[in-house]
């Protein structure tokens, strides 16, 4: 039997068990997909093999860690030196990154978007960052530090920290903090966030069935938003024919995971 698993702190939240361990279900996949909590991100290379798993999904606040663990790193995963996504191969870790495709994929909904501001400046947010760039889309992006921003300014990328911002009209803005999650705080200063979606069409925050404080404000002011669902089941979907090689076909995947979560 095949082992995968979630890996990152906390994990107790994460429903990638339920959307994974459903399609192996539906395709008769002998195999189990669990939550592996870690304290530590220079154990997880260790951890992973101990483990005898043959993949795994990175969350928060790893993506980075599991960059430096991997052999081998393949696409978008490179450019933003982030994985989400680790394969085992040979005895080789392969690492990508899912979240990026993911995201774009839950957002081609909205049509047309010209520019973006992203809010937060880890990982989630250089796979977001890239993606629309791939995509013809130009993203600012706005961090409380500025030390964190220099990956994205290295890439090309306009970066403000609060105390330098310059707001301008965005068709999107897209938090990907984790402001709100546990608490009601907000991604950005009020009086900032009031000013850009004052004039922005879409919001977007990457947590997921929980509407947060931002996507509260989004709503007040009359923008169509959504949350990170559907980006967390199109990661998974990729995730999925990552670990069997695409030899399954992704509208199913799709069904069968969505499924899964509409169970719950």
């Amino acid at each position: 039997m095949k082992k995968f698993c979630v890996i990152g702190n906390p994990v107790e939240h994460s429903i990638s068990p339920v959307m994974h361990n459903a399609a192996y279900k539906a395709f008769g996949i002998k195999a189990v997909y669990e939550k592996m909590p870690l304290t530590d991100k220079e154990q997880l290379r260790e951890k992973f093999f101990e483990a005898d798993l043959d993949g795994a999904n990175i969350t928060v606040p790893y993506k980075e860690a599991a960059f430096s663990t991997c052999d081998v790193i393949f696409g978008i995963a490179a450019q933003i030196e982030a994985v989400n996504t680790i394969v085992k191969k040979n005895n080789k870790l392969i690492g990508f990154n899912t979240d990026a495709a993911g995201f774009f994929e839950s957002v081609k909904e909205f049509g047309k978007i010209q520019n973006a501001l992203i809010l937060g400046a880890g990982g989630a947010a250089k796979a977001i960052a890239f993606i629309l760039k791939q995509n013809g889309i130009e993203p600012d992006i706005l961090n409380r530090s500025k030390e964190r921003l220099a990956f994205f300014e290295q890439k090309g990328f306009k970066s403000f920290s609060w105390d330098t911002f310059v707001s301008k009209k965005y068709d999107i803005v897209i938090n990907t903090t984790s402001a709100g999650l546990k608490d009601d705080t907000l991604p950005a200063p009020v009086n900032i966030l009031k000013q850009i979606l004052k004039t922005a069409r879409f919001g977007f925050d990457a947590i997921y069935n929980k509407k947060t404080p931002f996507l509260k404000l989004c709503e007040e002011n009359q923008l169509t938003c959504k949350d990170g669902t559907d980006m967390l089941l199109y990661q998974a979907v990729f995730a999925f024919n990552l670990f069997f090689d695409n030899a399954y076909d992704e509208t199913k995947i799709t069904q069968t995971m969505r499924e899964s979560l509409s169970d719950r």
